[in-house]
């Protein structure tokens, strides 16, 4: 995959992830959190799934029961300890919190994969983490929204480490399709235990489910998996400190949020962030270096 196709799947990806978040707060109007999350990846998963039916399937119970895992961890989890934690803090301070994300794939990557990360790429995470931060503002408090938005947090860090372990065995748009079926199952039955069934049905409510279930999940977990199988983990998440960016800008498109001027700066140290961990010293810029030393300079 060329760098130019990479770095525009990427920006387009993390751009429906953004979406997301205004529509799917415009969603909570019609229906509560975990059912709202629950209808979206059951009928995106089951529209995946029958346009998929012809391609490799997954074979025996060890990939079925690895395609559930990633749902339970990457949909259920992530999603479910995303709108819980929001009983506590604002949706900005979940979406900061989730997305540390990439900080976290460097550091479970490193002591679990055995993956060695340049001194740069932790740099850059580290810088991109504080521009998510600044972008909102820094207006976050310790509750116990802010530890649920964590184990949110872990979930995605675990859930990228573990497609991209298993990945590779599966088509990926197969295991997006039976992922997001059993993250959307377990959420509907958390829903069953924790809220009143209620959906409000109108035009927009509709649209909404639909515009979330095709494009924020069918479209944009179909191209994820697809960067998580064909690239490297800790490159790829790092662009996921520009979701906050986008959820506020088409907050303010579409809710008519104020946008504030720290969010610019922020935008910077996240641009900066993501520089740091997808640079690449140059094979011919290295090579020349040690025909130098070799060379006695």
């Amino acid at each position: 995959m060329s760098k130019m196709k990479y770095t525009a799947l990427l920006l387009f990806t993390t751009m429906l992830m953004g979406v997301a978040f205004p529509v799917g707060k415009i969603g909570l109007a019609y229906a509560p959190p975990f059912l709202l999350t629950g209808i979206r990846f059951v009928l995106a998963g089951g529209l995946l799934a029958a346009l998929t039916a012809k391609k490799p399937q997954p074979r025996g119970a060890k990939q079925w029961a690895r395609a559930a895992t990633v749902g339970l961890i990457q949909s259920a989890g992530v999603m479910g300890c995303c709108y819980y934690s929001m009983h506590w803090i604002t949706s900005g301070e979940s979406s900061i919190i989730t997305c540390t994300n990439p900080l976290l794939v460097v550091v479970l990557g490193t002591l679990f994969a055995g993956t060695v990360y340049r001194a740069s790429q932790w740099l850059g995470v580290a810088i991109g983490f504080v521009g998510v931060a600044v972008t909102f503002g820094f207006h976050m408090t310790l509750n116990p929204g802010t530890f649920i938005g964590f184990a949110g947090a872990l979930c995605f860090a675990a859930a990228t480490l573990l497609v991209k372990r298993w990945g590779p065995s599966f088509d990926t748009t197969v295991l997006a399709a039976y992922q997001m079926l059993a993250g959307g199952a377990a959420l509907l039955v958390l829903s069953a235990f924790t809220e009143p069934f209620s959906f409000v049905l109108t035009p927009l409510s509709v649209t909404i489910v639909v515009w979330l279930a095709v494009m924020c999940s069918v479209v944009q977990f179909a191209a994820w998996f697809y960067l998580l199988s064909n690239g490297d983990p800790a490159k790829t998440s790092a662009f996921l400190f520009l979701v906050p960016l986008f959820g506020v800008a088409f907050s303010w498109l579409l809710l008519g949020e104020t946008v504030a001027w720290y969010v610019g700066v922020g935008g910077l140290f996240i641009c900066a962030g993501i520089v740091l961990v997808n640079w690449e010293r140059r094979p011919k810029a290295l090579e020349s270096a040690r025909k130098l030393v070799h060379n006695g300079g």
